[in-house]
């Protein structure tokens, strides 16, 4: 059980709500706060004086005032005008992370909402009724207000949920576990959709993908290095004790982990070869570098998780109930970005070491790694693949966040447009997977060709679990399936599992 404070919840626990259905309940200072907070809009509801979304409409409309008795119908019109989401529905793991994000948001006691209000949301959680909310249409400030907005339109008895695998209308989701739709009181619509969820959702769920790609671009890497008969020298610690960026360090810390005890590397110790090609020899500093950029995305998300991005915000030590911005998404846009363009760069590094394990003049391995050229095309097209995923991901990884377009009669003119971003992040992640499912690949069939010569203490482990799904490339087969097989193994986080047996953790 996890409780929510507001305050303390991790990007792990958020994981676990989100893919491990672990059960979220509100920890009694929660409530408290929420109670506490409750109290202050229900005072404003009793007055007659402009407050935003509470007595006023919303956008440029915040210049009209809503009489009391309308002021729950304007809750409810909110959200029914306000789920104008376009596409396909968002994973169930993001929809179930952005609920207890905004539920932990609610708890911290900003938001005015009440505590039923909040418990209900809980309860869809808890009883895996996962509302259907379309991908698009987010421009990223003002909060995720459609996409929110389907979100609460199951808890209205509205809208579409999965629940029990099927796809139903909202109503009959409450109904089948036994649950009844909310009348929304004054303020709480606002409190439920005016927040950065659904884009901070997507990035905790590509936060925790990229911790697993970052591993794993190091496997293959190692591969690579050991298919090549690349030499280790590069990957002295002294020349990143120098350059001390931790993810350089982290990196070279693995490679020499995975490659421990090589035979392969061994065996050419005293070549002619005086140094290794880029894609190689700089494995520290570019796959580093992303890593310090999956570290500056995990500093954003950590605080974005317990935050309020409400507005207004009721200040619970003054009673104010103050005007603000917390709901601009830029801080998730920009590092979402950053992230894009990091995670991107692994499969540009990695395509070029596929490249070179294909290339004969290169290698000094079989042409395209089949020992029956001409005939047949080994790996040949699979470089092709992945040179097309590379190039696909470069257009990709145009910033999100250069662009704005204003809403709302110019009244919200600078968005943040940070839910596209997010959603590229997790684009972008899957074609670099597939990338480094071909290196790997690739590499696995390289070092078939060194035998009898074995791989180091990590690689080795990595090779035979390649093994195990996919045999040595004798004569030409449908690969397809193939890269599929490795790109799912590496997805499912079994492989870095794997090799972790071996080595101990890797670093991230």
């Amino acid at each position: 059980m996890i409780y929510l404070d507001g305050n303390s919840l991790t990007l792990e626990e958020v994981i676990r709500v989100a893919c491990e259905g672990e059960a979220v309940e509100l920890s009694p200072e929660g409530k408290e706060q929420i109670l506490a907070s409750r109290k202050i809009v229900d005072g404003i509801l009793e007055e007659e004086k402009p407050v935003y979304g509470v007595s006023t409409g919303f956008g440029d409309f915040s210049k009209v005032f809503i009489k009391k008795e309308e002021r729950s119908k304007l809750q409810r019109n909110l959200i029914l005008s306000h789920a104008t989401g376009v596409g396909t529905p968002l994973d169930q793991e993001v929809v179930r992370a952005a609920m207890v994000l905004r539920a932990n948001s609610l708890a911290k006691g900003y938001s005015g909402i009440r505590l039923a209000t909040v418990n209900l949301l809980l309860e869809l959680l808890n009883q895996k009724i996962t509302p259907v909310i379309p991908c698009k249409g987010s421009v990223g400030a003002s909060g995720d207000l459609a996409p929110l907005s389907h979100m609460v339109l199951v808890m209205l008895g509205e809208g579409e949920a999965f629940v029990d695998g099927k796809r139903i209308p909202g109503k009959e989701a409450l109904a089948a576990k036994g649950l009844s739709p909310v009348v929304l009181s004054g303020k709480e619509g606002l409190a439920l959709i005016n927040g950065t969820q659904i884009m901070t959702a997507v990035g905790c769920i590509a936060w925790k993908e990229a911790v697993n790609l970052m591993k794993a671009a190091d496997i293959a890497a190692a591969l690579s290095l050991e298919g090549l008969k690349g030499t280790r020298a590069a990957f002295d610690r002294r020349i990143s004790l120098v350059r001390p960026y931790p993810g350089q360090l982290a990196t070279t810390e693995n490679i020499l982990k995975l490659t421990e005890d090589s035979a392969i590397i061994a065996s050419h110790k005293y070549c002619h070869k005086v140094q290794d090609a880029y894609s190689l020899r700089c494995v520290p500093q570019v796959h580093g570098a992303s890593k310090e950029a999956l570290a500056q995305a995990t500093r954003t998300l950590n605080i974005e998780i317990n935050a309020v991005t409400d507005n207004p915000l009721i200040m619970p030590d003054t009673g104010e109930a103050i005007s603000g911005g917390n709901f601009h998404g830029q801080p998730i846009a920009l590092v979402m970005d950053y992230l894009k363009l990091a995670i991107a760069e692994i499969g540009n590094i990695s395509e070029r070491r596929t490249n070179r394990l294909l290339d004969m003049h290169l290698s000094n391995l079989p042409a395209f790694l089949t020992a029956f050229p001409g005939v047949d095309s080994g790996l040949m097209i699979t470089q092709y693949v992945a040179a097309s995923l590379v190039s696909e991901n470069k257009v990709l990884v145009h910033p999100a966040s250069a662009d704005s377009i204003p809403t709302s009669a110019n009244q919200e003119d600078h968005v943040s447009m940070g839910t596209i971003a997010a959603r590229q992040v997790r684009e972008i992640l899957d074609n670099v997977v597939n990338v480094l499912a071909i290196e790997i690949m690739a590499a696995a069939q390289g070092i078939d060709f060194l035998k009898p010569l074995l791989p180091g203490k990590g690689t080795v482990a990595a090779h035979k679990a390649v093994r195990a799904i996919l045999p040595h490339l004798e004569k030409d087969r449908f690969l397809s399936p193939e890269i599929k097989a490795i790109h799912d193994f590496i997805v499912s986080g079994q492989l870095v599992e794997i090799v972790e047996a071996e080595t101990g953790s890797l670093k991230v």
